[in-house]
Order: C-alpha cells, then structure tokens, then sequence
C-alpha cells in the first residue's frame, strides 16, 4: 500500500476501514484504544477492542511489525489476551508513569465512622503500553531485510546521560525535554541518538516512561553510591582508613577495565565506576498533555479550559478548543513511533481519537492512517495533524536554507 499524501483519514468503524486495507501494508500501530472502563459514562469505552480488531490490525502489519497499544491498570489483562489471542507475541510492557493524577474514592468514614480514613482506590500514576509484534518469517535479520520490520530502534530513542567529563570541564549541554531537543530521547527519525565529545550514545531506553513530577522524582532520589562515587576529580581524600592521602578521587581513571597507577606507584584495578551523575531516574520522561499541545492548531477554547473547569463539564459542551478526554502528549506518541517504525514507514491508529498519534506522525516524518467514528473527533484531529504538517514543511525549508547558506561558505 503506498498513501499518496503524508496522511489518510477515515471516519467510521475502523473495523470496516481496515477491511479495505492490503495485507501487510502498515509497518507499524501505535494507538491508545478503549480502555473498558465507561470513562465518563462514554459509549465507546465500554469495552477493550475485540479479538476481531485486533486479527485485522496483524493481518494489514507487515510480518515483523510492532502493535504498541494503551490500556488501563483494570483492564491492560483484558487487552494483552486479545492482543495475543488474535495472533500477536507479546514482547514487553511499557509503564508510562505521572504524578499528576488524583484518586476517584469514596470516602467511607462519611458513611461508617469507624473507618474514617478508608476509601475504595489507589491515586492513579500509571498506564501500561502493550508492546506486541506480529510473528517474523525467517530470522529477525531476514525479517528486517525482507519487510523493513521486526526490530526496535535503539539509537533514536536513547537516553542521554550527564557525562562527568563534561560537568568537570563545565562543557555547555543543551537543557530542553521537548522530543525535538533531542536531550532525553536522542535524534530524530531514522538518525541516532545526538552525540558529542562529551557522551556516548547515551543509556538504552528503557521499559518506563514518566512524566518528571516530584512525585515520581522522589522515588529515584540521587544516589551516587549505587556503584560507586562518581569520578568528580582527582584530589588526595584525606583521613580515609588507615592510608589516608593514597585514597584519592577517581577522576583520573580512563575506564572500568584499566588499570591506573597508584600514588605509591603500583597498579590497581579500578573496578566498576559510575561514569554519569544524578538521579536513578534518567528515563525518557514525558508529561501529561499541555494545553498548548492539546489545542495547537486549534481557535483559542477561551475561559472553557481555565482552572477549576474539568474536562467532564468541558467535554458536555461546545468547544473552539480540543474536548477530547483522554488526549495522549505528542511528545510521548512521537517517541513510541520512532522506537517501532522504519524510516520513512507507514504508522496507524485504529482509535485516533484527537489525533495526537498522527501529529507526531507528521512531527518524525512518517506517513498516518488514521480511523476515528466521531466526526467531531475527526475535525480535531485533522486541525491539528494539517497544523503539524505545515510546521514541519515550514522547519524542513528552514533547514534547507541553512544548510544551503553553509555549503556557500564553505
């Protein structure tokens, strides 16, 4: 299948819409489905999609493919058996974590006294990602060469860590999180992670994902003794044990592996030393939905979307803005994209809802099929990927002039 356009849209049941659709067409899914839970007494979250979607989307994947779907903590067993029962192998979870959720309890002191203090949930900070692929033909090597698929995409979703080196020569390093920043999540589409003297590709991306709160960040409190003090420099340290001064910082040390000479002159094995400093928690982070996110590309909501407005009396009324309850960052859809789809490769979101999976889509540069029932949702959703489009062709010719001004001077 090849899409004329960077993007096509249909509005129905996306069961029908992928009917349409030729086998092994799509290189990867990536979508944040219904989670059965009757989120704000919606009809169409009454249950987690049927085995019968979840057949289609393996039969329209190319062998290899990824399937990355959202789900509930309820309800993520529900979805991961159909996902499996349809065919798929379930490879991996992947915990998206935040602070910013608050518990939907009774509180049963109001009705039993004695239980004062008691209530019926948890404060929700989690949503698992179900990450499946449809079985290869031959070898994960075959299966690449042969389809494009069957493989993650490590470099362009690495995490960088903050290399002593260049805190010791205080080395400037860039401080955004956007994605297009590439400080957390490496390059973009296709590339590898961003790299310069001061680090390496940076950590492999990991299993979680989080939103950088301070309820999550106190969890991963700094810790540089996890293995052992970071090498900050290279002074004597004094009063240690009973040799005192031949204790000195590890600064000087070249690698875990090496040997270094002593100050009495004999050579010793370093051991394993942390090369990065900071806090445990240096995964890609992402936080929840901001409202320039939610409304780009959108007329301006007004009043409907200030504090103290919730999104369920938002989303009963008319709106300018984006009233979808359960919009996902672009940000964090753009990193799922990037880890399981070719460059270049079609991507498809059978519940697109507001369309944040094909704004990031057009952000990486990947083409987008995407499948909404609501034509309200759909009107959204087409604003906001036409907005992003026209940001991205508008950065690309900003960086063919760029590049077109430097090879003039050089």
């Amino acid at each position: 299948m090849e899409i004329a356009m960077r993007y096509e849209l249909h509005l129905g049941d996306c069961l029908e819409a992928m009917r349409a659709m030729a086998d092994n067409s799509v290189d990867s899914i990536v979508t944040d489905p219904p989670y059965g839970l009757s989120f704000m007494g919606k009809r169409w979250d009454y249950d987690v999609p049927s085995v019968e979607i979840w057949s289609e989307c393996l039969r329209v994947l190319k062998p290899g493919g990824h399937l990355l779907a959202f789900a509930g903590t309820r309800t993520q067993h529900r979805m991961a058996v159909r996902i499996e029962d349809a065919g798929f192998e379930i490879r991996d979870m992947i915990a998206w974590v935040y602070g910013s959720g608050f518990p939907k309890s009774r509180n049963v002191g109001k009705d039993v006294p004695c239980r004062a203090g008691w209530g019926t949930a948890l404060k929700p900070s989690l949503e698992p990602i179900t990450v499946a692929r449809k079985p290869l033909i031959g070898t994960v090597a075959e299966n690449v060469l042969a389809h494009g698929t069957g493989a993650i995409n490590i470099d362009a979703c690495r995490v960088t860590a903050i290399d002593h080196h260049a805190l010791a020569k205080n080395w400037e390093r860039p401080t955004t999180t956007d994605m297009r920043g590439g400080n957390y999540i490496g390059g973009r589409s296709g590339g590898v992670a961003r790299t310069t003297e001061a680090s390496s590709l940076g950590r492999w991306p990991a299993n979680l994902v989080h939103d950088g709160s301070d309820e999550v960040l106190a969890a991963f409190p700094d810790a540089p003794g996890q293995l052992a003090p970071v090498s900050m420099n290279d002074t004597p340290r004094t009063g240690q044990n009973v040799y005192g001064a031949m204790c000195r910082g590890r600064a000087g040390e070249p690698s875990a592996g090496s040997t270094n000479d002593g100050v009495v002159g004999f050579h010793m094995k370093p051991g394993t030393r942390r090369v990065d400093a900071g806090s445990a928690a240096r995964f890609f982070y992402c936080a929840k939905t901001s409202r320039a996110d939610r409304h780009e590309g959108l007329e301006d909501p007004g009043a409907q979307f200030e504090q103290g407005n919730t999104l369920r009396k938002v989303a009963l009324t008319d709106t300018k803005g984006n009233n979808h309850p359960t919009v996902k960052p672009t940000d964090l859809m753009a990193y799922l994209l990037r880890l399981v789809t070719p460059v270049g490769g079609i991507a498809l979101d059978p519940f697109m809802g507001s369309g944040s999976t094909g704004k990031a889509a057009m952000r990486e540069g990947f083409k987008f099929i995407g499948c909404e029932q609501d034509p309200a949702y759909m009107a959204i959703a087409r604003a906001r990927i036409e907005h992003e489009l026209a940001a991205e062709e508008l950065r690309e010719k900003e960086r063919t002039k760029a590049e077109q001004q430097l090879t003039l001077f050089t």
